[in-house]
């Protein structure tokens, strides 16, 4: 028995909030419409967001002076992931056991299903929520430019509605992931924030230029550019799909 089946053997709070879980859950998933069917396959296939992998390393690669910092940063970056994303698919979910929308036994014949895609039989919490979040929040807190950050915040955003429209996760799913994703991203950052600070003399070349981290501000430009192309990237392909 799972941790969460033998919290709904008793009355109480979360057999009432599973209730309303799936209630939001129809509410928001699925469509009428076959091309946001598509928009929504292509915007939450990894794949589609390398290139915002690539231009954040971009960044961080042209504002760090030394290979050492760069690899600190690719370091705390996979520890983001392994925290928020590994750790929830490889404990979380089957010490948890929560079934999916797609699988849940009381509303699994209600879910829309897109392209015969109902991804695996847990799904508390969602991976691509605090995976995403993490990223975003650790990165927020690195360059501490309030565009990029509002954008990857959007960005993170954009992944969780792509889960419950798709019906692959429940909205408490994507809260939680998003919760623990800011920890994530917040704790790893302070780690970052207190070594790297003894391996320099602490940031530099502060000015309208340059964030208070010492990024320079037209470098952000650069991976919020390649969001929108991805947007758009998304949009033309599921014309053609």
């Amino acid at each position: 028995m799972t941790i969460l089946e033998l919290f709904l053997t008793s009355d109480g709070l979360l057999p009432s909030l599973e209730s309303f879980d799936r209630e939001a859950l129809l509410a928001v998933n699925g469509s009428d419409s076959l091309y946001l069917d598509r928009v929504a396959h292509v915007l939450t296939t990894a794949f589609t967001w390398v290139p915002l992998y690539i231009s954040l390393f971009y960044i961080v690669l042209k504002n760090n002076d030394t290979v050492r910092k760069v690899l600190f940063i690719l370091a705390c970056v996979g520890l983001c992931l392994l925290l928020a994303g590994t750790v929830d698919d490889t404990i979380v979910k089957p010490m948890v056991g929560r079934w999916r929308p797609t699988h849940d036994p009381v509303i699994g014949t209600m879910v829309d299903v897109v392209d015969g895609y109902r991804g695996g039989r847990y799904g508390f919490f969602s991976a691509h929520a605090s995976n995403t979040f993490s990223i975003a929040v650790f990165f927020c807190w690195l360059v501490r430019c309030r565009i990029l950050s509002i954008a990857l915040v959007l960005w993170s955003l954009t992944n969780c509605w792509t889960r419950m429209y798709l019906g692959v996760h429940f909205p408490g799913d994507i809260l939680v992931g998003l919760t623990w994703g800011g920890i994530v991203g917040t704790s790893v950052y302070y780690l970052h924030y207190r070594v790297s600070h003894r391996m320099s003399n602490g940031y530099h070349h502060v000015s309208s230029h340059f964030t208070s981290t010492g990024y320079e501000r037209s470098d952000a430009n650069i991976p919020i550019a390649v969001l929108v192309f991805t947007l758009l990237y998304a949009l033309l392909k599921s014309c053609i799909l």
